[in-house]
């Protein structure tokens, strides 16, 4: 668990996120033929699993299915606070939105702490949720300002907190704003307990299992890789990315962001409450219990995902700033998340396209998933059972704001403009007989610019390193040891399999073409 090596000091030699360690988790088949439900999840995060808790007790016959393992993606490597506190937003918010809406963002993030309790404390699930206070610290004079903006913004939609004097650890801070009542909890724990409660009233789980189409009409029909053809009602896309982007071109609607955790053992106790930085890079702060030791969670260091500074930086960032503040003991874990984020920083929540009702997606978390993630749940029910929703138009994915989303819009599209030609043009000068073992980079083979990943025992991966989702070249992260996409954030394991899309396929051993996606009949895209 903790095994480390000498270059990275503390750092354990492998990633694994705490809340997929020391917790039993159920497993599913995989489909093998064809069914048909009212309603189809696929993706088993917090969305897709509350979401099926919620359709089960309304009645409806419901089937999740799973690239993977369930609870193995986002909600599985989350940071696990249960907010509406996301960052400084509220003020920019209501300067770009309106009030209103600002203060329907509060409300949709307030319902959903409150039912993640509700919900724990109905079926008494053991998953160490607290109440906390959620507090935003800026250590410069430029943050300062914004957080005091931040506090007339809680001022004006009416949220419980404000300014307060200190923060209870040795930072040198400027401004303080914290926001009341607020929740942490084990994600996977009380996730696990709600897939138990979905099979218990009949619901279908189903691991292993990639959707990678739709056929769309009265009665859409999910495709799968394996084969089987599932028929549904409604179709709700509960995947981190839209596995099926139909003519919403949510590829061009947000970008990947990755940042980094750490688990810690302190020599100085942590205090109550959650934290994080306004300042950049990011820190933000929480307690844990691992095996009944208090311990502390380090998150931060954002950036778009493929792109910056080699990410083994990015874990070495943090595990300084816990030893400055609070003097390690230990690094029990470490590993890394992927967020999405929209133009507009609200989620996409509703209808895939306007009018068509029976496809409906949630994504563009940015961060912040089980809140806005329990959210997209509440607001699936209803649009399902015909109920209305306060929400529905604030998260609706059709919607658009000229400011910022028409300038975010050209600036998003432009970097992935410029990944692309930068990629097409790298010229790398490293060679397979270079790599040590346990090392990886951009290779040229025969004149192609290739991956290659030399293993603990000597042997060489070789994959071509066109990302197999719009054509993008991928980087090497020795962080985690997977190929990044600097465009939409695929990420690839060092064989080429894909772990976090928005590719479906594989990295290929020859020379890949994006025509090779265009012209396949299994693809959303």
């Amino acid at each position: 668990m903790t095994h480390t090596n000498k270059e990275n000091g503390k750092l354990p030699l492998d990633t694994e996120s705490y809340w997929r360690t020391d917790i039993e988790f159920p497993k599913f088949p995989s489909l093998e033929e064809d069914i048909q439900v009212d309603v189809i999840i696929v993706g088993a995060g917090i969305t897709g699993i509350t979401s099926a808790y919620l359709l089960v007790n309304e009645g409806l016959k419901v089937a999740i299915i799973e690239a993977g393992k369930v609870l193995n993606g986002t909600t599985g490597h989350t940071t696990a606070k249960i907010t509406a506190q996301h960052d400084l937003i509220y003020d920019e918010f209501i300067r770009n939105i309106g009030r209103s809406n600002a203060r329907l963002y509060y409300e949709a993030n307030t319902e959903a702490l409150n039912f993640i309790k509700e919900t724990v404390d109905q079926h008494k699930i053991d998953c160490d949720f607290s109440t906390q206070d959620a507090y935003i610290y800026a250590t410069t004079e430029k943050y300062a300002r914004k957080i005091e903006k931040e506090a007339e913004a809680y001022e004006k939609i009416g949220i419980e907190g404000g300014l307060v004097d200190s923060i209870p650890f040795e930072i040198d801070f400027q401004k303080v704003l914290v926001m009341k009542k607020q929740a942490q909890f084990h994600p996977t724990k009380y996730l696990v307990h709600l897939l138990q409660l979905i099979t218990e009233k009949g619901g279908l789980i189903f691991e292993n299992t990639t959707a990678v189409n739709i056929e769309t009409g009265e009665q859409p029909v999910v495709l799968t890789r394996e084969g089987p053809r599932i028929t549904s009602n409604h179709v709700l896309a509960c995947s981190h990315f839209p596995f099926y982007e139909g003519l919403g071109l949510y590829s061009t609607r947000m970008h990947a962001d990755r940042s980094y955790a750490l688990t810690v053992k302190t020599k100085k106790k942590f205090p109550d409450g959650i934290y994080i930085s306004a300042d950049q890079p990011t820190r933000s702060l929480r307690s844990v219990t691992v095996n009944g030791e208090e311990m502390v969670l380090i998150v931060g260091e954002s950036h778009k995902t493929g792109q910056g500074i080699e990410t083994m930086e990015h874990y070495k960032a943090l595990e300084s700033f816990g030893e400055e503040v609070f003097g390690l003991e230990k690094i029990v874990y470490r590993w890394s998340a992927q967020d999405l984020v929209t133009l507009d920083k609200l989620p996409y929540i509703g209808e895939l396209t306007s009018g068509q009702p029976n496809i409906l997606i949630a994504t563009g978390f940015r961060k912040w998933g089980m809140s806005n993630g329990t959210a997209a749940a509440l607001l699936f029910r209803d649009m399902i059972l015909g109920k209305e929703n306060t929400f529905e138009k604030l998260y609706t994915p059709s919607r658009f704001y000229a400011h910022p989303s028409l300038k975010n819009f050209l600036v998003e599209n432009a970097n992935v403009v410029g990944q692309i030609i930068k990629g097409k043009l790298d010229s790398p000068k490293t060679k397979p007989e270079d790599l040590s073992n346990g090392e990886g980079a951009v290779i040229t083979l025969e004149g192609h610019r290739k991956g290659a990943y030399k293993d603990d025992e000597g042997k060489l991966h070789i994959v071509d390193t066109t990302c197999t989702h719009i054509g993008c070249e991928v980087e090497w992260n020795n962080g985690d040891r997977t190929w990044d996409c600097p465009c939409h954030g695929s990420r690839f394991s060092f064989t080429g399999e894909v772990i976090e899309g928005p590719a479906e396929k594989p990295l290929q051993k020859y020379d890949y073409k994006m025509i090779d996606n265009l012209t396949s009949e299994d693809s959303g895209y």
